[in-house]
């Protein structure tokens, strides 16, 4: 029931919003008529008047900065300045993310995960840190909000950020180098089921020289966490109709320690040449330990303890040049490198008494060059030509022991995995102003990725290449660009990762060997994705700083790329296996509509306070082809019902005190993945609030909660073989996360 009047509700809002949007235009005639009356060389009433529509343009010009930026976009985008990264005082950028329209996260509510533009999946959504994808073992889990300057969100590829992005790009821009003075300082601590996680910041902007400036961020916390672990697991055997009932119930404490540094340091050179240099490190560490109780199973009870370590280093250098007014070169090329450890040891008891080790070391190193030109045409023309390079180098020892020896059936794979993958890319795009009304760009992209391996056992060369043509297009029903309809035409693709790639197994070593715990492997075949994609989008900016917009969108995928668990007459086993293999299963399309209402109580009723109202409400359907319906829909994508999102802030007039919340609602899930297997997922419904007090214009106490009314999340599968029906179900209860956190601007 709560789920209807939600999705009720924000349909209400959005949807009462753009019937009205027909009214507002007669809303600034009011000011226009006072203008043009005659007007009094004294007299309080006209001074009032004239003091009231001063403080309205202050109003506007302070609110609608982000706004701006997208509306002067050709292409569909969304951007969220540091005022709304750091309103509710999350603890990751997904929880920031999944207040936007179409965006939902994976994982237990409250808890980030990753990240989905429009319900899509695996890969589907381009994730970029400074324009640039991370290396592997990089989440946006592990970058602290405090640490980012701005978020951009492109419904649409373009052709400058890369069209592996068939569901859309979110590239997250690190704080930058200002010339005005900024030196902010933060700390607090989060308190979730009793257990203590606390975490210091500081950002300093500063010019230094004849004009250069400076920015550096740092970020240390140490977090804790415990979960609840529950997982049931039922086999019915179809021939006898017989049930087995396996039943896991335990407990999971985690700590997590990590350090993030950016920086950027901006070096103005001779005329308008500059040079920036750009380190970025993340460095964390993490300690777990776990107690399963198991029954009917060859053990009943199961010990873990494990530990893991991640570092990444990279520095950039960018440098920018103007030959002419009307030329403009861009230089950009960077090094990192990746390194991370895991180990854990596992220790089972009852009938059959089992020890099992993890060992895993893994490094590696990557590179990057990008150059662009722009250059300035007559008649409102901008061209732009890039080429991009990109190298990364991967290396991982493995071991397993199973009670003290190497796992069996691995001996003649070893348990080294050498790879490296390679991608050059060259581009260029056109924009254009056609009169006052008209804008256009169009773009064209070529990109080739290269994947190799060197061990005999699972080589793996696998060769892609896309030709990726772009247009997008604006036209303005006013002249000042407050209402806009939007189009875009588009072509995308999604390639497959290294580890989908090399053929390397991975052996599930529990017993009994089902399909619901199948080894897995890699497919050196595969085939990207490709999509050919068609936006079209309205807009309407309000007078205080709102926006209304319904943005409907459609892909049409071919040679799609699904994980199929089918037995195998396999090399490291005497019998036949199940194992999970990605293969390009064929074509699948999806649609959706997104609809998004921002303002201000005051914008439509005189005697309202000046609320900052925000929601939206997305709703998808995709379908896969070649796998029987009702639920054959694209990874994760909820079912043809609401994704929402529904809040509020206010800033009190009394008291120096700004409070808000915002509910976001993601549906159940469920998911035809194959012939044999179906999966689901719990709905979501997460409420978060904050309370801001200003003791002084430089000191602040956010108070902030996340989660507060937590539900039970579940992921589950039924896999049906023929012989066999296995119905798995885990997952556990989430939790209300309490933050309190102390800011100061020096």
């Amino acid at each position: 029931m709560h789920h209807y009047r939600l999705t009720a509700a924000a349909a209400l809002l959005a949807c009462s919003g753009l019937a009205s949007a027909q009214n507002t235009s007669a809303t600034p005639a009011a000011p226009a008529d006072s203008a043009s009356a005659p007007q009094r060389p004294t007299g309080r009433p006209a001074a009032d008047a004239r003091s009231a529509e001063q403080l309205k343009r202050v109003e506007i010009s302070g609110t609608v900065s982000d706004d701006s930026i997208r509306r002067a976009s050709t292409a569909s985008k969304i951007v969220i300045t540091r005022e709304e990264i750091e309103k509710f005082g999350d603890s990751t950028v997904g929880e920031v993310l999944k207040r936007l329209p179409g965006v939902t996260t994976g994982g237990r509510p409250g808890r980030g995960g990753d990240v989905r533009m429009r319900g899509m999946g695996g890969g589907y959504t381009q994730i970029l840190v400074n324009g640039e994808r991370m290396p592997p073992g990089f989440s946006l889990d592990q970058l602290p909000p405090e640490q980012v300057e701005r978020i951009e969100v492109l419904r649409a590829p373009t052709a400058e950020y890369g069209t592996r992005a068939m569901a859309g790009t979110i590239n997250v821009v690190l704080r930058e180098a200002l010339k005005k003075t900024l030196n902010e300082f933060r700390a607090g601590f989060q308190v979730e089921r009793d257990k203590l996680s606390p975490g210091i910041s500081w950002s300093r902007n500063d010019a230094f020289g004849a004009g250069h400036a400076y920015n550096i961020s740092v970020s240390a916390i140490r977090g804790e966490r415990g979960d609840d672990i529950i997982n049931d697991t039922t086999t019915r055997t179809i021939a006898t109709g017989n049930e087995l009932l396996q039943t896991t119930r335990g407990r999971d404490e985690n700590t997590r320690e990590s350090i993030n540094l950016n920086s950027r340091v901006q070096f103005k050179l001779s005329g308008t040449d500059s040079l920036t240099v750009m380190p970025f490190i993340v460095a964390n560490k993490s300690e777990s330990s776990s107690t399963l109780l198991r029954t009917n199973d060859s053990y009943n009870r199961a010990d873990t303890a494990g530990d893991n370590r991640f570092t990444m280093a990279r520095l950039n250098l960018q440098w920018m040049a103007r030959p002419s007014r009307e030329t403009r070169i861009e230089l950009r090329g960077g090094l990192g490198r990746v390194s991370g450890d895991s180990h854990s040891l596992r220790q089972e008891t009852g009938l059959i008494n089992r020890t099992q080790e993890d060992t895993t070391d893994s490094s590696g190193r990557n590179w990057n060059l990008v150059g662009k030109l722009s250059r300035s045409l007559e008649n409102d023309h901008s061209l732009v030509f890039g080429v991009e390079g990109e190298g990364s180098t991967q290396h991982q020892n493995r071991m397993t022991l199973v009670n003290g020896a190497p796992q069996p059936g691995l001996g003649e794979f070893g348990d080294d995995l050498d790879a490296s993958t390679t991608r050059f890319a060259a581009y260029a795009q056109d924009e254009w102003n056609v009169g006052k009304q008209w804008d256009f760009y169009a773009g064209l992209r070529w990109e080739g990725i290269k994947t190799e391996s060197s061990a005999a056992s699972y080589a793996a060369n696998n060769k892609s290449s896309v030709f990726t043509p772009l247009a997008h297009a604006r036209y303005k029903l006013d002249a000042n660009g407050k209402e806009n309809i939007r189009a875009s035409l588009t072509r995308s693709y999604r390639s497959p990762q290294v580890q989908d790639l090399i053929a390397r197994p991975s052996i599930n070593s529990q017993v009994p060997h089902q399909a619901n715990t199948p080894d897995r492997a890699g497919n050196p075949d595969l085939k990207p994705e490709l999509a050919t994609g068609v936006e079209i989008g309205y807009e309407k900016y309000l007078s205080k700083g709102g926006l209304l917009s319904v943005n409907l969108f459609t892909r049409r995928i071919t040679n799609l790329m699904r994980s199929v668990t089918e037995l195998e007459t396999v090399p490291w086993a005497a019998t036949q296996r199940w194992v999970s293999r990605p293969r390009n299963i064929g074509k699948a399309s999806t649609t959706g509509v997104e609809l998004e209402a921002k303002f201000r109580l005051d914008e439509y009723f005189d005697d309202a306070l000046p609320v900052s109202i925000r929601s939206n409400l997305s709703f998808f359907t995709s379908k896969v082809e070649g796998i029987p319906g009702p639920n054959n829909r694209l990874d994760a994508q909820p079912k043809a019902t609401a994704t929402a999102n529904l809040g509020f802030d206010y800033r009190l007039r009394s008291l120096p005190l700004s409070i808000g919340a915002s509910l976001n609602w993601t549906p159940q899930s469920v998911i035809q993945q194959s012939l044999l297997t179906e999966a689901t997922t719990s709905r979501k419904a997460v409420t978060d609030a904050f309370a801001l007090w200003n003791f002084t214009p430089a000191q602040s106490l956010r108070l902030s909660a996340s989660n507060l009314a937590p539900l039970d999340y579940f992921t589950g599968s039924v896999i049906n073989t023929g012989a066999q029906v296995i119905t798995s179900n885990s997952g556990g209860a989430s939790y209300t996360s309490w933050q309190l956190r102390w800011e100061m601007k020096i």
